[in-house]
């Protein structure tokens, strides 16, 4: 037979990162600080491959400076439920214009799926994992589809849930990388004070972790961080950090 006339196209699906990818590099990192991780990853094997994904809440500036002080160009991902407080938004912008950043790319629930799932817009008051998915967990994959990992400002003490987080972890095929695992509030505030950041404008009223509206109290002292969230139901992640996320929305 003659030789073929066109090489046969093929998809590779193989994962850009596995658990045990994520495992190496928790064990090549795990003394090294995470402004310092973060330098060598973002100019290295990870730049032009990794976004930063941001809620803008109330320690999110700590994180968002390190990677501005890396490289103002790295993607940050903002995902605007619909359901936020006007005083995120107003932060959001005011610290993406402070710390100079680039490439802040906001994302929104797909509207037709709105007008099917929630068309009174009430979902969270009764199906919270459903709104989540929804507004939240949705929009943040569609963000992500172009990188082959991203950049979690979770900490270890905001909840009795996240007490082990690695700094390193595989999802979804992606590398997600959570540079404060191990920080604490106190080495949290002394950056602030240190760098000259702003605060969150509802952190002072009480409101250490912030979500969307509907679903955000403030909290109690002696309360973890993340007690304000979701307070009515036995629910303590959005879903974005829930392995696999949630069952999809009916």
């Amino acid at each position: 037979m003659g030789e073929a006339l066109r090489r046969i196209d093929t998809i590779d699906v193989t994962p850009a990162f596995t658990r045990a990818d994520a495992q190496a590099m928790q064990d090549r990192f795990a003394d090294v600080p995470a402004a310092q991780m973060l330098r060598e990853l973002l100019t290295g094997e990870l730049a032009g491959r990794i976004a930063s994904v941001s809620s803008f809440g109330a320690e999110s500036a700590v994180l968002l400076h390190m990677v501005a002080q890396v490289d103002v160009d790295v993607p940050v991902v903002f995902t605007n439920t619909q359901k936020m407080f006007g005083e995120t938004l107003a932060y959001r912008d005011a610290l993406a214009e402070r710390l100079g950043l680039t490439d802040l790319r906001v994302f929104r629930p797909d509207p037709r799926l709105l007008a099917i799932k929630d068309r009174a817009g009430e979902r969270w008051s009764y199906d919270p994992d459903g709104c989540c998915d929804l507004r939240k967990v949705e929009p943040l994959r569609r963000a992500l589809a172009p990188f082959d990992a991203w950049i979690s400002g979770r900490k270890g003490f905001q909840s009795g849930t996240r007490t082990a987080l690695p700094r390193f972890e595989e999802d979804e095929g992606r590398l997600k990388i959570n540079p404060l695992a191990d920080w604490d509030k106190a080495r949290l505030d002394a950056y602030f004070a240190e760098h000259d950041l702003p605060r969150h404008p509802l952190e002072a009223q009480g409101y250490l972790s912030i979500g969307c509206a509907p679903c955000t109290t403030k909290v109690a002292p002696g309360e973890d961080p993340r007690a304000g969230r979701w307070r009515s139901f036995d629910k303590v992640e959005c879903g974005i950090h829930a392995p696999g996320g949630y069952d999809p929305i009916i």
